[in-house]
């Protein structure tokens, strides 16, 4: 990059004119839009959505998942210089890619957060964009699948996992991470036949029709073998993917609330996530990153790039 050029593309978050293009910009410096995406609410033309949910308050044990977007976001800076490895083409100079903020909501009434959610995604949704979303605990995920099965019907979910998040739980109202997976399923926003988990690593009684791929599977039998299976399960059901950070062994990703040794690695995670190009990935997430447990900014590195997969996934029917 010429000098004068870096004199001229400066808080590219406020400043970038066109949607789509790589950023040159100083990744210690500048404005920490996700990708160096331009801040915008205008929705006009826009072919991907990026918000985040600085949620928390439905955690079994460490919260500051709340700070989770704005960590992504900041290791994100990192990225945007070249498309994204091994996809063959660029997804930031071929979409129009914005950075939507965070969701508001009052944190001291919890009870309101659901709804506040799916509003959000509704009115994202409702412009034509789909959305890649920084959590925030794995709550979240649930009113982001009302919104999307009011558009598209019961989805397909690809979850990325140490934990079914399956726990019984048929009280409607309550707010908990652990759960928020049955209650999808058994509300049927989720199709659990054409739904799969990948990473689990916990017991579960139950998985309510879900197929599920554990750690040590995917560690015995390689990545290609879980495509494959995932493949099976979804078809052309328009998938939803989330992705817990917590899959990802503590090795990788220790900024979490919940880690459980045994998981995934970085590079089996990229290159799963990878070889599911050309599944009709219609929105994502990638949840649970807690910078006060990440030392070394390492797990707020992995979400970033998880994120910028999606992106990649997302475009690549598109293109």
């Amino acid at each position: 990059m010429a000098l004068e050029d870096a004199k001229t593309q400066v808080d590219q978050a406020f400043t970038r004119k066109e949607l789509r293009g790589l950023s040159y910009e100083n990744a210690f410096g500048g404005a920490t839009s996700f990708l160096r995406r331009r801040y915008s609410k205008d929705l006009s033309g826009v072919d991907l959505a990026i918000t985040g949910v600085p949620f928390d308050q439905s955690v079994t044990h460490r919260p500051g998942t709340r700070f989770g977007p704005r960590a992504i976001r900041e290791a994100s800076c990192l990225q945007p210089y070249d498309p994204p490895y091994g996809w063959g083409y660029d997804p930031l100079g071929q979409f129009n890619i914005v950075d939507y903020g965070d969701l508001a909501f009052d944190y001291a009434r919890v009870s309101d957060f659901p709804d506040a959610v799916r509003n959000h995604f509704r009115t994202i949704l409702a412009a034509g964009p789909g959305t890649v979303m920084l959590g925030g605990d794995h709550y979240c995920t649930l009113p982001i699948l009302q919104a999307y099965a009011e558009k598209y019907g019961p989805m397909s979910v690809i979850q990325f996992d140490a934990h079914s998040d399956l726990w019984a739980d048929d009280d409607m109202s309550r707010i908990d991470h652990g759960t928020f997976m049955y209650k999808a399923v058994k509300s049927g926003v989720v199709d659990a036949s054409r739904s799969i988990q990948i990473g689990i690593r916990t017991e579960c009684d139950d998985y309510l029709g879900m197929a599920y791929i554990d750690a040590r599977h995917v560690h015995e039998k390689g990545p290609a073998a879980v495509v494959q299976r995932v493949r099976e399960v979804v078809g052309d059901n328009p998938v939803y993917l989330t992705f817990d950070i917590d899959a990802l062994d503590p090795a990788f990703a220790p900024g979490t609330g919940t880690p459980v040794w045994g998981g995934l690695h970085s590079w089996q995670a990229a290159a799963i996530l990878r070889d599911l190009a050309g599944i009709n990935l219609v929105g994502g997430d990638v949840v649970e990153v807690s910078p006060p447990y990440d030392t070394t900014g390492a797990t707020a590195v992995a979400g970033a790039h998880v994120a910028m997969e999606l992106i990649a996934l997302w475009g690549w029917t598109r293109r």
